[in-house]
């Protein structure tokens, strides 16, 4: 498994290509400073690894707190935190909802100091207009997000596959047979019953 320092390197390496690609596929240079936002943030902040005390989990600087209990509910490299489409949709979902919470604390903080009157109504519309309205600049965003977690996954599985190959050779990347368990013995005696 790379380390962090190379994982920056991929992504930071990789950037050009990405940018370049989208803004062939594109032709927007809107589109496509979204797409290598989205990726050098989910590479370099927002990576897989938020699932561990990591390099990206340090970047966060003193919002770090928030990754904690995403830490404590993902195991590391499981299917949620590095999956295909999966881990980058539960990683926004969870910073949404993180947001969302420390959003409604903070109004609620202002409104015992301030007669401030707020319209979730309002705010609600208003983020489902932006939502609609922009959603060609969200949806590059969240290639962007995956892409970046897809380069950190693709290198983690790569280096994983390296090793495997090194230790055990040529037969590591053939798929290995199933074999099925045996059922577990019950310790301790049995007692058997007397047949008359």
């Amino acid at each position: 498994m790379p380390s962090g320092q190379t994982h920056d390197r991929i992504t930071l390496w990789s950037l050009p290509a990405v940018t370049g690609l989208t803004l062939a596929v594109t032709r927007s240079s809107n589109l496509a400073l979204i797409v290598s936002g989205g990726f050098l943030f989910s590479g370099l902040m927002f990576s897989p690894d938020l699932d561990l005390r990591s390099r990206p989990f340090k970047r966060w600087g003193w919002l770090r707190w928030i990754w904690i209990p995403y830490q404590k509910v993902m195991r590391h490299r499981s299917f949620f935190s590095h999956g295909l489409l999966i881990g980058t949709t539960l990683r926004v979902l969870y910073l949404a909802v993180c947001f969302l919470l420390l959003g409604v604390f903070i109004v609620g903080i202002i409104q015992l100091f301030r007669d401030i009157a707020w319209s979730w109504q309002g705010l609600e519309r208003e983020v489902r207009r932006s939502l609609f309205e922009h959603r060609v600049e969200w949806i590059a965003l969240f290639a962007g997000l995956e892409l970046g977690a897809l380069s950190h996954s693709f290198s983690d599985w790569l280096g994983s596959t390296y090793k495997r190959f090194k230790r055990k050779g040529l037969r590591e990347l053939q798929p290995q047979k199933v074999k099925p368990k045996k059922p577990r013995r019950k310790s301790g005696r049995v007692k058997r019953r007397n047949s008359q």
